[in-house]
């Protein structure tokens, strides 16, 4: 299984319009791959550079397994077309929160999970929530990093 982005490629900066600089739009992201056993997907985009240490500017599950892509620019509400649902970020928000570094080069690692089983969790789950919600349903995951600097 793979993601990637047509924003930027793996282990390279992520353009300031999906940023806290310019836009904060959610990059568009396409998986590939997926195994057929998969009844869903999840993501988490987290940055482990942050000061106070992991931040976490991304949930997302129950991403249908056969959708393919997660379109730019997602609307920051809890349910979305298609079934998936969004979780809140270190934030304390529901949606994408881009990449905002107080200082410095940031890494920020886009993992997706391919999941056997479709969650019960509601909106607004933590990323601790997904990951306990998760544990031994991991049939594949993939890693997509980018960096960004202020």
């Amino acid at each position: 299984m793979t993601i990637s982005s047509m924003a930027f490629r793996n282990n390279e900066s992520i353009p300031a319009r999906y940023t806290c600089t310019e836009q904060d739009l959610s990059p568009e992201l396409l998986f590939d791959d997926v195994p057929a056993t998969a009844n869903s997907l999840a993501l988490v985009v987290e940055d482990p550079d942050a000061p106070a240490g992991l931040w976490v500017h991304w949930v997302v599950y129950n991403i249908p397994p056969t959708l393919g892509r997660l379109p730019q620019g997602i609307s920051r509400t809890g349910r979305l077309a298609g079934g998936a649902v969004q979780g809140q970020g270190s934030n304390g928000r529901i949606g994408y929160a881009g990449p905002c570094p107080p200082a410095g080069t940031h890494r920020y690692y886009f993992r997706l999970y391919a999941l056997g089983v479709h969650l019960t969790l509601r909106p607004g789950a933590t990323r601790d929530m997904l990951i306990s919600a998760m544990h031994n349903h991991i049939i594949a995951d993939a890693v997509l990093m980018g960096t960004y600097s202020r």
